[in-house]
C-alpha cells in the first residue's frame, strides 16, 4: 500500500473494505479492495482466491478491471479501475425509477456482462445494483466476483452452493435450496434489477427466504399479464417477462435477451457501439 495514498473507504461488505487511492507516482486513481485476515477464515480466503482467479481470465469492456494483485500481512489487496458511482446510487437519487432510455442503456451493457461471463461458462450469482458500476460516460461495468463460479462440471455431478444473491435478487431455485442451478440465476436477477430501474423500488423486498417466497409467488399469483405490461410497457414487459420465469428452463439467456426489440427495432445495438467505440478512441 506504500505505493498507494488512501482517499478514503467507497464501500465495506461483510469480507473487506473498498477504498479509493491515488497512485503516488502516476496520480492514477484506482479502487482497492481489502480483504479481511484471509489466512484465518477459510471462507474469506475462499472468496478472494475465487475472485482473483476468475477475474484475471475475464476481460470485457463492461466487466470491472482488475489492475493488480498483492498479498500483505496475511491480507489480499485487489486494485481495480476507480469508477464513480453504483446503480445503487443512481436509484437512491432517483426514487420514482429511471429514465426509460438510461434503463435501456444500462440493461444493455449489464447483458452483455452477463452474457460475456455465461459463455465461458461463468455464473455471476450476486447481481444486483450494489455491484453494477457506472462512469461518468455511463458505461457500465459489473463487479464483485466473490461469489462467482464456474458452471462447466455441473453436468458431471457436481453441486452448487445455495446461498448466493442478496435475498432481494435471489431466483426461486436458490430459495428452495436447489444445487443443480445454473445461468438462469443471473438471467432472474436481472429481470428484478430491471424492473427496479423502472420504478425505483426493488421487486421483491423480502425479510426473510419465506417472506421472499411468498412475495414472488404473491405477484405471480395477483397480476395479470395485461396489467403488468399496461404499467411498464410492451418492450419492457416482454424482456423482464422473459426474465422472471419461475421455471428456470423457461428463462431467455443473455445472449438472446440482447437480441430482443428493445434493442433492436430502433437500431439502439447500432449506435450504442457506436458511442463505445468513440469512447475507446478517446482513451488514452
Amino acid at each position: 500500500m506504500e505505493r498507494y495514498e488512501s482517499l478514503g473507504p467507497v464501500g465495506e461488505g461483510s469480507y473487506g473494505t473498498v477504498l479509493k487511492c491515488r497512485h503516488r507516482d502516476t496520480g492514477r486513481i484506482v479502487a482497492i479492495k481489502k480483504f479481511m485476515d484471509s489466512d484465518d477464515d477459510k471462507t474469506v480466503k475462499k472468496i478472494a482466491h475465487r475472485e482473483i482467479k476468475l477475474l484475471r481470465q475475464l476481460r470485457h469492456e463492461n466487466l470491472v478491471n482488475l489492475l493488480e494483485v498483492w498479498k500483505r500481512r496475511r491480507r489480499w489487496y485487489l486494485v481495480f479501475e476507480f469508477v464513480e458511482r453504483t446503480l445503487l446510487d443512481d436509484l437512491e437519487q432517483n426514487p420514482s425509477g429511471l429514465e426509460i432510455n438510461t434503463c435501456r442503456q444500462y440493461l444493455y451493457q449489464i447483458l452483455r456482462a452477463a452474457a460475456f461471463c455465461h459463455q465461458q461458462n461463468i455464473i455471476h450469482r450476486d447481481i444486483k445494483p450494489e455491484n453494477i458500476l457506472i462512469s461518468q460516460d455511463s458505461v457500465v461495468k459489473l463487479c464483485d466476483f466473490g461469489f462467482a463460479r464456474t458452471v462447466a462440471s455441473i453436468s458431471e455431478g457436481s453441486v452448487l452452493t445455495d446461498y448466493v444473491a442478496t435475498r432481494w435478487y435471489r431466483a426461486p431455485e436458490l430459495l428452495v435450496g436447489d444445487i443443480k442451478y445454473g445461468k438462469p440465476v443471473d438471467v432472474w436477477a436481472l429481470g428484478c434489477v430491471l424492473l427496479e430501474m423502472l420504478t425505483g423500488q426493488p421487486l421483491f423486498p423480502g425479510d426473510s427466504d419465506l417472506d421472499q417466497i411468498y412475495q414472488i409467488i404473491r405477484c405471480f399469483g395477483n397480476f395479470r399479464v395485461e396489467h403488468i405490461s399496461n404499467m411498464f410497457g410492451f418492450f419492457f414487459f416482454s424482456s423482464s417477462q422473459k426474465c422472471l420465469h419461475v421455471d428456470p428452463e423457461r428463462r431467455a439467456q443473455c445472449s438472446e435477451l440482447l437480441e430482443h426489440p428493445l434493442f433492436t427495432q430502433d437500431s439502439f445495438h447500432i449506435r450504442y457501439h457506436f458511442v463505445l467505440d468513440t469512447l475507446d478512441a478517446g482513451t488514452p
